[in-house]
C-alpha cells in the first residue's frame, strides 16, 4: 500500500469520544517521505487536547500479523505509524454511556490518532517490520501497572473484525488472557478535589454533587492548606480539578497583627502551593475570589478591571487571583456577599427580627448577595462545558441593593416590619472601631459568565427561598 503524499492536516471524529483521527501531511519523493508527526500548534489549532506529552515511545513488530492489546493505560496517547501499516482497534472502557463503544480504522504512517485516558488501545501489524510510536503524557512506571484495564482480542461484544484471524496471529499469553466485556471493571474518571469542604460554599458544593463517586471532598481535617505533608499525600496525577472553597474570610481581624499573617498565609501561600501542583499535574484549579479586591469605585466591576483593594483580607484575595491566574488551566470565581449555610448576615438579621430587635444597617454599601448554590452550580457548569479559562464574576441577579435595603427584605420575609430597620452610613456605623475598610460599590458585572451559558437566579428570589 502506498503513502498518499500531500494532504491537507485534517482531523475525523469517531464513535468514541475524545477519540480524533488525524490525516498527516506527508511529503515524499524518490528519496523517500518526510512528515511533522507531531506538530504542537497546528495539532491544538485543529482541535487536540494539549495534552503534554512527556514519553515517546516505538513498537517494532518483525512479522504482519502481530497483535497487541487490548490495553486502557491512566494516561493520553497520540499514535502513529513510522513504518509499514496496522489495523488499529480502539474500545471504551471508561465509566460511562460510551462504555463498549469501539472503532477501527487502517493506520499508515500519514495518518495518527488521539486516545484519551481509558480506552483500550489494540493494533495488529498488516506488513512486515512495522514500527508502531506513540506519545503519552505521563512517564511510565511499575505503579502504573495497576491502574491498566484490560479487554480480550477475541471479546464476542466488541466483535472486532481482525484482518487476520487470531488463531493465526501473534499473541502474547498475557494477552489471550484477559477478560470479556462482561467481566471488565469500568476505568474510572479522574477525582475532582474539594477543599474546604465544610464551610458555606463546600457544604454547597458537597450538596450539588451528593453521589458522584468521582468527587473527593476534604475539610481542614482532611486536608491542611498549610501543611506540605497534606500534598506530599496526594496522587496528583489521578485528579484532573480542584476547587478551592477555603479561605480565610475574617475581613476586620485580617487587619490585626495575628489576623493579616493568616490571612496571607492561607489566601496566598497555600493558594501558590495549589497552583504548583496544579502547573505541575496539568490540572484545572478553581478559585474564589471576592469583591474585596476592588475599591468600589466602578460602578459594575468588569473581570479585567484592575485590582484595587483596600484593606489586608482584599490584598491578600488579589495576590491569590494573580497567583492562580499564572495557571494555564484556571477558572477564577468572583463572588460578593456571600450566602449559605453557616453564620452569615441573612441568619443574622432573621434573628434580630424573631427576637423584636431594630437594627441601624449600612445603607451606603451597594451590592448584590451571592447564594452558595448558585455560585456551586455557576463552578460545576464552568467546568463541565470546559468554558474558556479566565476570571468570571459569579453573584446572584436582579436590582443591586444596599445593605439596609436586603436586611428589611429580611425583617419582612420573616414577619416583621420593614420599618424596623435603620440605614446608616458606613461611616456611622463604624465609627471608633478598628475595621477593615469596604468597597461602597461592590455590583458585578455578569455578562461573561452568561454569555457561558450560566444566568444566576435573581438574588430576591433566592432570599425568598432561603428563608422559607
Amino acid at each position: 500500500m502506498s503513502i498518499e503524499f500531500s494532504k491537507q492536516l485534517q482531523a475525523q471524529e469517531t464513535p468514541i469520544p475524545g477519540v480524533v483521527l488525524y490525516q498527516l501531511p506527508v511529503h515524499g519523493d524518490n528519496r523517500g517521505w518526510f512528515k511533522e508527526n507531531w506538530q504542537r500548534e497546528k495539532m491544538v489549532a485543529l482541535g487536540l487536547p494539549d495534552f503534554r506529552p512527556v514519553q515517546n515511545n516505538i513498537s517494532f513488530n518483525e512479522k504482519a500479523g502481530t497483535t497487541r492489546g487490548i490495553h486502557a493505560e491512566p494516561w493520553d496517547k497520540f499514535i502513529s505509524v513510522a513504518t509499514g501499516r496496522i489495523f488499529g482497534a480502539w474500545v471504551d472502557l471508561r465509566e460511562g454511556p460510551s462504555f463498549g463503544t469501539v472503532f477501527t480504522a487502517e493506520l499508515d504512517p500519514s495518518q495518527a490518532i488521539f486516545i484519551p485516558r481509558g480506552v483500550g488501545n489494540a493494533f495488529q501489524t498488516l506488513e512486515d517490520n512495522t514500527a508502531y510510536t506513540y506519545l503519552v503524557n505521563d512517564h511510565w512506571s511499575a505503579d502504573a501497572q495497576g491502574q491498566y484495564t484490560f479487554l480480550n482480542l477475541a471479546d464476542e461484544t466488541a466483535a472486532i473484525q481482525w484482518p487476520i484471524p487470531l488463531d493465526q496471529a501473534e499473541l502474547s499469553d498475557k494477552d489471550k488472557a484477559h477478560p470479556r466485556l462482561a467481566d471488565v471493571a469500568p476505568m474510572q474518571p479522574k477525582k475532582t478535589l474539594v477543599l474546604g469542604a465544610d464551610g458555606q460554599l463546600g457544604k454547597a458544593l458537597r450538596a450539588l454533587y451528593a453521589g458522584d463517586s468521582s468527587v473527593e471532598f476534604a475539610a481542614r481535617a482532611e486536608f491542611d492548606l498549610s501543611s506540605e505533608a497534606a500534598f506530599a499525600s496526594k496522587h496528583w496525577k489521578n485528579y484532573s480539578t480542584v476547587i478551592n472553597a477555603a479561605a480565610y474570610t475574617a475581613v476586620d481581624a485580617a487587619e490585626t497583627t495575628e489576623g493579616r499573617a493568616k490571612a496571607w498565609q492561607v489566601n496566598v501561600e497555600a493558594l501558590a502551593r495549589l497552583a504548583r501542583v496544579a502547573v505541575e499535574y496539568d490540572l484545572t484549579l478553581v478559585s474564589v475570589s471576592s469583591d474585596y479586591v476592588f475599591d468600589g469605585v466602578s460602578d459594575a466591576h468588569v473581570e479585567d478591571e484592575h485590582l484595587t483593594p483596600l484593606g489586608v483580607y482584599g490584598q491578600t484575595k488579589a495576590a491569590g487571583d494573580a497567583v492562580v491566574s499564572v495557571v494555564p488551566r484556571h477558572y477564577i470565581v468572583r463572588t460578593s456577599w456571600v450566602i449559605g449555610d453557616g453564620n452569615n448576615f441573612v441568619r443574622t438579621m432573621a434573628s434580630l427580627a424573631e427576637r423584636g430587635i431594630e437594627p441601624s444597617v449600612v445603607n451606603d454599601q451597594i451590592g448584590r448577595l451571592s447564594f452558595t448554590s448558585d455560585i456551586a452550580a455557576g463552578i460545576k457548569h464552568l467546568v463541565d462545558t470546559k468554558a474558556p479559562y479566565g476570571t468570571y464574576n459569579l453573584s446572584n441577579d436582579g436590582e443591586p441593593q444596599s445593605w439596609a435595603d436586603i436586611a428589611a427584605d429580611v425583617f419582612e420575609l420573616s414577619g416583621a416590619s420593614r420599618d424596623a430597620v435603620t440605614g446608616v452610613t458606613t461611616e456611622e456605623y463604624f465609627r471608633g472601631k478598628t475595621v477593615s475598610p469596604r468597597p461602597l460599590n461592590s455590583v458585578l458585572n455578569l455578562d461573561k459568565i452568561k454569555a457561558a451559558g450560566f444566568s444566576p437566579a435573581k438574588a430576591t428570589d433566592r432570599l425568598r427561598e432561603y428563608l422559607a
